[in-house]
């Protein structure tokens, strides 16, 4: 039986056609849709953890249980999750641990573009890459036989293209299911304090040594012999773009990109003039078979950043690409924004008249820091909107009072917000926090989360206070606003800048996504033109439900009572939400619900 998958669906598929019973991680495109796959398969315990730090250390208690385990987020959560997985590399499992790992080259939903690669090297650990959903699928299943072989944690990287694309995999039983767990008290093993660490440093050094051997019989590393003229060495995606770009050429298809296979890649080079290595990102091949003394041609003809494709190699090897110029129309520039009534409008729109410095995070809100709304001033990464305006109020000293605030979503707070609003509250910060809780993880698709009150399986869960939270890490002052109330948000944000010492202020109103059906339903806005007098405040929301139209491109009639008026404001009863943010800017009182 044959289906189209993603390679993201592949790999759940796999992961439990070979028996894995666990999976942990954090929602980030363009790993998310593995567990939220995963989850459905009978037999099968799936969660959202906290961050992916939690992630990691729940499935390294899995596989110490002897359970076939994932961890899985997108390459700037392994950075997240770097402190347990340098040291499970010491301790290796007693079952089986697959991490995934899903990269970005092209930045289309990161705040960079790292070459987790790295990583694999770094910490000692096996890496696979698959190039399409057939190989995701079959390289998660080689990812836990190598974990249980070579007691050590496997990661599998994916990349955007192959998470997201699809192509057919052939479907297959679950494999026999065996009752796996086992406690076994090994504190030599996993208790690495250092004389147990000195021991295992050693076995990794062996591990090692006995991965490269294997390296070279590995099944997903395959020599193509083609032209004798040029070989190319790849992996993952950028395979299928060199051989859309030069089907004639011979290849060294690597699906272990760590540890490399030595002898393969010499044996190879041996029967071939000319060798590229296409890789996306980093030089991470091209640097070790260089350092084999081979020579080859790599980051000197292609580029270091973003996305390959067959265009990108051709002009790389040839100097010109036989692509067809696209030639696209010239259109206004259309850059992403906020929903029509998403409830961060309001808040960044009353940040905005503060005039002070918002320090902010990852998450929808991050639109934000575009005109017309300007509200947001720094984004760093997960959490660090807290400790900024934090480290900002200290330096600033005095001069702090009423200048610097700290913007985080409620699932980002919960990932890596609350130490340092511990931190802000223990050393007496003058910034005001603002959690931004729109009930959901609404970047990467409505993920539920410890404040939603459900699991990603669906089941009922205590929902997390952040209001108690706040107030049990010492933050005395606290408040709970609905952004979506102008007036009260702008008067709430001018108190709490006043005060002494920390404030805490959360922002809730559920994502307009969450309330669509009710939405729907809502009677939306429009502009009584009588009353417009084309001053533009309601545009400056940011609404994208509300635009301008003008009285001579349009061909509408010039108002002849306001004669210096160029148009008026109108709203697209399509896209608004009936959220009543225009209608509170108003002061003419122009804007009304459609009944009047």
């Amino acid at each position: 039986m044959r289906e189209l998958m993603s390679g993201n669906e592949a790999i759940a598929r796999g992961a439990w056609e070979c028996g894995a019973t666990f999976g942990a991680g954090y929602p980030g495109t363009p790993s998310t849709e593995i567990l939220e796959s995963f989850a459905q398969y009978k037999g099968v315990y799936a969660e959202w953890s906290p961050n992916e730090k939690v992630g990691l250390e729940v499935a390294i208690g899995a596989a110490f249980a002897g359970a076939r385990a994932m961890a899985v987020m997108k390459h700037v959560g392994v950075n997240v999750a770097a402190d347990p997985l340098f040291t499970v590399s010491y301790t290796g499992t007693n079952g089986a641990l697959v991490i995934i790992t899903a990269d970005d080259p092209s930045l289309h939903s990161s705040q960079n573009e790292q070459d987790n690669r790295n990583y694999a090297k770094f910490a000692k650990i096996p890496m696979l890459e698959p190039a399409d959903s057939q190989e995701a699928k079959d390289f998660v299943k080689l990812a836990f036989e190598l974990s249980e072989k070579f007691d050590t944690p496997v990661f599998l990287r994916t990349t955007t293209r192959v998470s997201h694309s699809k192509s057919v995999v052939r479907i297959e039983p679950q494999a026999p299911l065996e009752d796996r767990t086992d406690i076994r008290h090994l504190p030599l093993k996993y208790v690495m304090v250092p004389i147990n660490a000195r021991a295992r440093r050693v076995e990794v050094e062996k591990r090692t040594q006995a991965l490269r051997e294997w390296a070279e019989t590995f099944p997903g590393n395959r020599v193509e012999m083609g032209s004798a003229e040029v070989g190319i060495i790849t992996a993952g995606m950028p395979y299928n773009y060199a051989k859309d770009a030069f089907p004639d050429y011979s290849y060294l298809k690597l699906g272990l990109v760590n540890p490399l296979p030595e002898r393969l890649i010499r044996d190879f080079s041996a029967k071939v003039k000319k060798i590229y290595v296409v890789e996306e990102l980093d030089p991470f091949i091209e640097e070790q078979v260089r350092a084999m003394g081979i020579e080859v041609t790599g980051k000197a003809v292609f580029p270091y950043t973003n996305e390959f494709d067959p265009g990108v190699i051709e002009k790389g090897v040839t100097g010109k690409s036989s692509a067809p110029a696209v030639t696209l129309q010239a259109i206004p520039p259309r850059p992403p924004n906020l929903c029509p009534g998403c409830p961060h409008r309001g808040l960044f729109y009353a940040l905005n008249k503060t005039k002070a410095f918002v320090s902010g995070d990852i998450g929808c809100y991050t639109l934000s820091y575009m005109k017309p709304l300007a509200g947001m001033d720094s984004c760093i990464c997960m959490g660090a909107s807290i400790g900024i305006a934090h480290g900002m109020s200290k330096a600033l000293g005095p001069k702090a009072k009423g200048k610097v605030v700290g913007v985080i979503g409620d699932s980002t707070f919960i990932h890596s917000g609350i130490p340092p609003l511990l931190n802000a509250a223990y050393n007496r910060s003058d910034a005001v926090f603002i959690i931004a809780d729109n009930r959901t993880t609404a970047m990467t698709g409505m993920q539920d989360h410890p404040a939603t009150g459900y699991t990603l399986q669906g089941e009922k869960a205590k929902e997390l206070d952040f209001a108690a939270l706040g107030k049990a890490l010492g933050v005395d002052s606290v408040e709970v606003i609905d952004p979506l109330q102008f007036k009260n948000t702008t008067e709430v944000l001018k108190r709490e800048l006043q005060k002494d010492g920390p404030s805490l202020i959360i922002s809730r109103s559920p994502c307009v996504l969450l309330m669509s059906k009710k939405a729907a339903r809502a009677k939306h806005f429009v502009t009584d033109p009588d009353k417009c007098i084309g001053c533009k405040v309601c545009l400056s929301c940011g609404c994208p439900a509300i635009s301008w139209k003008d009285f001579e491109k349009s061909g509408m009639p010039p108002r002849p009572e306001r004669k210096k008026q160029k148009g008026i404001a109108v709203i697209d009863a399509a896209l608004c939400t009936g959220c009543t943010l225009c209608a509170q800017l108003c002061r003419q009182e122009a804007i009304t619900r459609e009944d009047g």
